[in-house]
């Protein structure tokens, strides 16, 4: 029995390191008040559809002569503005998964045919096609629902996926659904956006080979998810989280910043990393790893499409047991013109490797730049305190923000602050100009980065208890969405988180992460 769902208002929640603040070097930061913040970060959700129909799913759409069963009961539409089954699922993703992990979405190179009636499903599909996860499948949207859609299909081939709307009653859904069957090829996979909210109609509408059941309004994310979660191969157990290091001035210290991220990634998370260098003439990841420098990447891009796990293990170098390596060859013999469709590839790739591939972009411009930023899972831009860096930030982040409508801005670290006789742009001027906080902000130490470039260590082993230290292992946690793991002391009593208590002991709770923060710059 269908039962009519009142609307009702839910609480917001914040992403888990949803903590952009700014800070001044040596001193505590304060927290911001809510009416200041200029850097709004929406929480993503995302819709499960596996989860929701594992059981049920039928592969293809196949025409069945079968009738609407008369117990089907029609159902009131639903209210507008609330969604009960995205909401519902979300919840249960949130409980399945662990905070702040969320599975990437890949959707492959297909044609995918939306025919929709509701303006606001006409608008979250235009959202969803400029989406950066959709940039390989090729997006038509079309008025008329599921009567346009038989009317286009009995003159012309079906696509891979099909995406109709029907506002009418459950009965009269079904009998669509038989129509347009006939009309489908096989292997034609269908998402029926409707407005009941019913189990009965659910199953019967799997039963009848449709891959995928949405209740509208659809959100831009939610159908994403359901397009990724169709086309998703099983034999992938994962794609891993892509996090792009770009800095908005040659010499800003992207590079340094993304290498010592990564590392504690791998060390103090214990995540499973791989760090790309895509500065193939001048890459410096193998001197900062003191190891040698491999043509890996040079190699890869060369050969994207031979690309599997046996020959990227061989281009790789184990720097530690979790932190692999594909190192640029750091030569001037070539001119190294390689189309952007190859960084695509070689990047896609790599992705299912590991939980996490940190991207060191080099600083110039071009056609692959743009798309990998855009396509990136995460930006962070490194910049320092001076108005060329402000200037080239704030030219990156308009232009990434254009290109990713549905993700949050990028993240903005402040480098090189507090430099002796220097006029510097104060942090909170110089997020006020961009509409971005600092995320982070990393002091001046020119001994102890020097050191470790020449000894070839990264910050956490050549001076675990600097500023810059914690500094790394802070970022590490934000761009992860993940804790340090606590340790266990004597007796079975909790231990102190890691190696840096400081910068992971609040982690955790969003309402108290200021403190991590808060703490990082304090006089010793």
């Amino acid at each position: 029995m269908t039962q009519a769902i009142a609307p009702r208002s839910f609480d917001t929640f914040e992403e888990e390191f949803d903590l952009d603040i700014a800070f001044e070097p040596d001193a505590v930061a304060s927290p911001r008040a809510p009416e200041t913040d200029i850097n709004p970060r929406e929480p993503l959700q995302f819709v499960a559809p596996a989860a929701v129909a594992a059981a049920v799913v039928t592969p293809n759409l196949v025409p069945l002569a079968a009738a609407a069963p008369a117990h089907t009961p029609a159902t009131a539409p639903v209210a507008s503005t609330f969604n009960p089954v995205g909401e519902l699922v979300a919840s249960a993703s949130a409980a399945i998964v662990p905070t702040g992990l969320h599975a990437e979405i890949a959707v492959p190179r297909i044609a995918i045919h939306v025919f929709a009636e509701r303006q606001d499903t006409l608008t979250s599909a235009e959202r969803a096609g400029q989406d950066r996860r959709m940039s390989r499948a090729t997006t038509q949207i079309r008025v008329g629902g599921i009567p346009a859609a038989i009317s286009t299909y009995l003159n012309e081939p079906t696509p891979p996926l099909i995406v109709v709307e029907c506002l009418d009653d459950p009965n009269a859904l079904l009998a669509q659904i038989d129509r347009l069957a006939e009309c489908c090829d096989s292997g034609t996979k269908v998402v029926v956006i409707g407005l009941s909210n019913d189990i009965l109609l659910f199953r019967e509408l799997m039963r009848r080979g449709v891959s995928e059941y949405l209740v509208a309004p659809v959100q831009p994310l939610q159908l994403i998810a359901a397009i990724g979660g169709l086309f998703s191969d099983p034999a992938q157990p994962f794609v891993g989280r892509s996090i792009a290091f770009v800095g908005a001035r040659g010499g800003a210290g992207a590079s340094s910043v993304a290498h010592n991220t990564a590392y504690a990634i791998s060390e103090r998370i214990g995540a499973n990393t791989v760090i790309v260098d895509y500065d193939l003439p001048f890459g410096t990841a193998g001197l900062d790893f003191n190891q040698d420098p491999l043509n890996g990447v040079a190699d890869a891009l060369g050969q994207p499409d031979r690309l599997d796990s046996v020959l990227m293990d061989r281009m790789m170098v184990r720097c530690t047991d979790k932190l692999s390596l594909f190192a640029a060859p750091a030569t001037l013999d070539t001119d190294w013109d390689i189309a952007p469709e190859a960084f695509e590839e070689v990047t896609s790739r790599i992705r299912s490797t590991a939980p996490f591939v940190v991207l060191d972009l080099p600083h110039l411009w071009s056609g692959w730049m743009r798309q990998t930023l855009i396509a990136a899972d995460e930006v962070v831009v490194v910049a320092t305190p001076d108005l060329a860096s402000l200037r080239n930030a704030k030219n990156m982040i308009d232009l990434i923000r254009q290109g990713r409508p549905n993700d949050a801005p990028p993240r903005l670290v402040l480098n090189q602050v507090g430099v002796p006789g220097r006029p510097e742009i104060p942090a909170k001027e110089f997020g006020n100009a961009l509409g971005i906080l600092p995320s982070l902000i990393i002091p001046f130490e020119p001994k102890l980065f020097g050191a470790a470039a020449n000894n070839g260590q990264m910050i956490l082993d050549a001076g675990a208890k600097s500023k810059s230290a914690e500094a790394f292992q802070t970022l590490a946690q934000i761009v992860s969405r993940r804790e340090l793991p606590v340790l266990t002391g004597p007796n079975g009593k909790p231990g102190k988180p890691g190696k840096a208590p400081k910068a992971a002991k609040e982690a955790g709770s969003p309402s108290e992460s200021k403190s991590l923060f808060a703490n990082l710059f304090k006089k010793r």
